[in-house]
């Protein structure tokens, strides 16, 4: 078994990727449009299972993430078609992404939240059962899988998991279910299977409704106040491309090395977990200005006040660790959007900070 101090943090080995056969589903995302990205750089062959993308912009269409893969627009609630496009894809490494993946959405409708994020698991695990292609699968869940209790303790990965509000419930449920198709068919099979649990992630070419940056950036773009409800709420804040290499990184561990397979959390150090208050403070440096409304707090259905991730296991285990601290991230982020923002190409943007990443690790 393989273990790592963490001290020289490892980029994708284009080696591995090159001519591998990959499924990932969210592509049209966020995070999946970045993931789908660094897959195409690394050389891989992508099958993209995802609905179109939600609204204008969006990474997907402005990257053109759609030309680098073979990309299918499929519910994961359809179960049968899930199957059908799996099974012709064959996939060698799979990337679970796709979700409904936001906390208010999931107040809003519950029961959609539940069959994406609860069904849509089963669905793309159950076409890897007796699928002799598959070797390794990566199923990105939250850090709002635990049962929050309010407490300054970094959570680990055995510990209880639970989730207050519908989404943070509906990704521990899924938890469940990625633990029970490991136990029960897919482990002996030969398929390494994991859990992956990112802290809060920024960067460029995310435009979802009711996330900090994308919120503070169409504000201020307007020349209006952000309002912000949970000033004092602390998250682990991280880059869009720190979970993305630790994924990449982790399918690669998994592939040769199946006895790791499990749960990992992905996120800053500890004591690196920031308020929104600190990362808003940030952004306005970065954007050179922007007025800010300070709720009390007490607005909206409840959400989580403290929350930060123990990342012990991912630094020994895979070598991964951060790369970029909270303030070049949020520059960074904010530098993304102004630029796209005076015509500036958004693959071209992505690649440049994938780039600046894969030294960054190099450097260190």
């Amino acid at each position: 078994m393989m273990r790592t101090d963490g001290s020289t943090p490892v980029n994708p080995d284009p080696a591995f990727w090159r001519g591998r056969r990959v499924l990932l589903t969210g592509h049209t995302g966020f995070k999946g449009g970045w993931l789908a990205l660094w897959l195409h750089r690394l050389g891989a062959r992508v099958t993209g299972i995802a609905l179109p993308p939600a609204g204008a912009p969006n990474l997907y269409t402005l990257a053109r993430v759609g030309e680098l893969c073979d990309s299918h627009f499929i519910d994961i609630r359809d179960g049968r078609a899930v199957k059908d496009r799996v099974r012709r894809s064959e996939p060698e490494i799979v990337f679970h992404l796709a979700a409904q993946a936001l906390v208010r959405a999931g107040y809003e409708d519950p029961p959609a939240t539940y069959a994406t994020n609860v069904m849509g698991t089963v669905h793309v695990l159950d076409a890897l059962r007796g699928l002799e292609s598959v070797r390794a699968a990566v199923m990105v869940t939250t850090d709002k899988v635990y049962r929050n209790l309010e407490q300054p303790y970094p959570y680990r990965e055995n510990d209880a998991l639970g989730g207050h509000d519908p989404y943070s419930a509906s990704k521990a449920a899924s938890e469940m279910v990625i633990a029970s198709y490991r136990d029960a068919w897919l482990s002996s099979q030969g398929v390494a299977v994991a859990s992956a649990r990112a802290g809060n992630v920024i960067g460029g070419g995310d435009w979802a409704a009711d996330r900090l940056i994308p919120d503070a950036v169409r504000c201020w773009r307007a020349g209006q106040a952000l309002p912000v409800r949970r000033p004092q709420a602390t998250r682990p804040w991280q880059h869009v491309l720190e979970p993305v290499a630790a994924y990449l990184r982790l399918a690669e561990i998994l592939h040769g090395q199946p006895a790791l397979a499990g749960a990992y959390n992905f996120g800053p150090h500890t004591h690196e977990a920031a308020t929104v208050r600190q990362v808003i403070g940030q952004a306005r440096l970065a954007y050179g200005g922007g007025d800010v409304q300070w709720g009390d707090g007490a607005e909206g259905p409840h959400e989580a006040g403290w929350l930060a991730l123990e990342v012990a296991r991912a630094r020994t285990e895979l070598g991964v660790r951060p790369r970029w601290g909270l303030q070049e991230s949020v520059s960074r982020t904010m530098t993304w959007y102004r630029r796209q923002c005076e015509g500036a190409d958004a693959r071209a943007l992505c690649e440049a900070d994938i780039q600046a990443f894969e030294a960054a690790g190099t450097a260190s």
